[in-house]
């Protein structure tokens, strides 16, 4: 009976205290790794919505809203047909946000032809003009300042400025030089030329849709969509 015992006790085996030390440090290793990797992964994806959130908050605050109506102007193209020859809003920086620069390619006088091209500008907006015929990419447009004006071409907060984008290459007519007046009103706009309407069959007549589209150096893009009406008036409040 005792040799029993004996052998039993004998075929018995145990855990030592190195080896649990050993298992312990391995379990501490890769805990410390895993959250290490999980820390990583959270504060990059923090990053990365952090400067997502920083670029959409640049894109608004660098973009444009219009204010008031779109007025266009009627006149007539070579061989007779009445249409457009420009529109004019005003638009204003969105959420008092950053400065805009709105240095224009063109100059309007009131005098003689317009618009006039500003010689040596460096503008950064483009403006485009679509419609069911036609996709213009940069069509001439002027600029000027009405009320507050810090005498440069940069829209700040609390200025307005009144985007003119010209349709016809050369405009003459009959302007009001009186203060506030309206410039050519009885318009004869010429066409075939760079940046305006190709030729008088493309232009928009009574009842068309087309789309003006600024797009800023940076910021969103602003799109002004109307509809002409089924009669051409001299001016047009298109609200």
């Amino acid at each position: 009976m005792f040799k029993t015992s004996r052998g039993q006790d004998k075929g018995q085996r145990g855990i030592t205290g190195l080896e649990t030390a050993i298992i312990l440090i391995a379990f501490v290793v890769v805990a410390s790794v895993f959250a290490f990797t999980v820390l990583s992964t959270g504060i990059f994806s923090s990053e990365r919505s952090k400067e997502t959130v920083f670029a959409g908050l640049d894109e608004v605050r660098s973009s444009l809203e219009p204010r008031g109506s779109v007025i266009a102007y009627k006149g007539t193209f070579t061989g007779g047909k009445d249409s457009i020859f420009k529109v004019v809003f005003i638009v204003a920086n969105a959420v008092q946000g950053e400065p805009i620069n709105l240095t224009p390619p063109y100059t309007a006088g009131g005098s003689g032809d317009d618009p006039d091209l500003s010689s040596g500008a460096q503008y950064k907006m483009i403006v485009s003009y679509s419609d069911d015929n036609q996709f213009l990419n940069d069509v001439p447009w002027s600029v000027t300042w009405p009320g507050y004006d810090n005498s440069d071409n940069l829209l700040d907060p609390g200025e307005t400025a009144e985007i003119t984008v010209w349709l016809a290459d050369d405009v003459t007519g009959t302007a009001d030089t009186s203060s506030g007046g309206i410039a050519l009103m009885d318009g004869t706009a010429t066409d075939g030329g760079t940046g305006g309407f190709a030729d008088t069959s493309t232009v928009p007549g009574v009842n068309d849709k087309w789309t003006i589209e600024l797009k800023p150096e940076s910021g969103a893009t602003l799109n002004i969509e109307r509809r002409l009406p089924g009669r051409l008036d001299t001016i047009m409040d298109l609200r």
